[in-house]
């Protein structure tokens, strides 16, 4: 089973990082292989909007947003965190989310998936919305969706990391268990069907290396 952990804080000891952090231990502990990546500390440029990476399937800037696209693609469990910046998630986050091939290319199909979105007021359950939009869209499973308050350098960690813990021993039995989500799969095969699939085809080659990353995983 590989799980990979994604922290998109630039708080490296800050609350979401306990809360994945307790995550990880409680992983590893059941012999999971877990990759736990700072979003911070890899090297990821904005995505320039050139949509070239439709066309070859990868993108033009060889950096770590391909390292980590290609990671993801391999696993069967991915855990995104962020804390809550202005109501969304942070920075580091939504540069990776631009960059890494989600929603159109459908990385996350049929890989189970954890939303973390921490903040100290209301806007954290925006900042879950938008990660649970994107596992949705991108045709993951969502497993669980976690939106925590906690005052700033407020939190105990201890509290965090048993969070976590319960979170990927909920995690580790479903997909162990395999488990089905039906009512997902609905939702995502009438946005797939109707506006996805419709919109690549219609560009033809001009999403060749879209359609191609489609057939790898079996959509086409």
């Amino acid at each position: 089973m590989r799980i990979i952990i994604i922290n998109g804080s630039p708080r490296l000891n800050g609350f979401t990082a306990a809360i994945l952090h307790g995550m990880e231990e409680a992983l590893r502990g059941k012999n999971a292989d877990v990759e736990y990546y700072d979003l911070s500390g890899l090297s990821i440029s904005q995505c320039q909007g050139c949509c070239g990476c439709y066309t070859t399937g990868h993108c033009h800037i060889n950096d770590d947003a391909e390292m980590l696209s290609e990671r993801i693609a391999k696993a069967d469990g991915v855990i995104l965190g962020s804390p809550t910046y202005a109501s969304n998630v942070s920075g580091y986050m939504k540069t990776f989310i631009d960059r890494g091939h989600f929603v159109i290319e459908q990385l996350l199909k049929d890989k189970y998936c954890v939303s973390v979105a921490t903040g100290e007021n209301y806007g954290n359950k925006d900042a879950a919305k938008v990660l649970n939009k994107l596992i949705q869209y991108s045709g993951g499973r969502l497993v669980k969706s976690l939106a925590v308050k906690a005052t700033f350098n407020g939190f105990d960690k201890n509290d965090a990391a048993f969070l976590g813990k319960k979170t990927a021993d909920h995690l580790y039995s479903v997909i162990s268990g395999a488990k089905k989500y039906p009512g997902q799969a609905i939702y995502h095969a009438i946005i797939f069907s109707l506006g996805i699939k419709p919109f690549v085809l219609k560009k033809g080659n001009q999403y060749k290396g879209v359609t191609d990353k489609w057939k790898e995983v079996g959509i086409l």
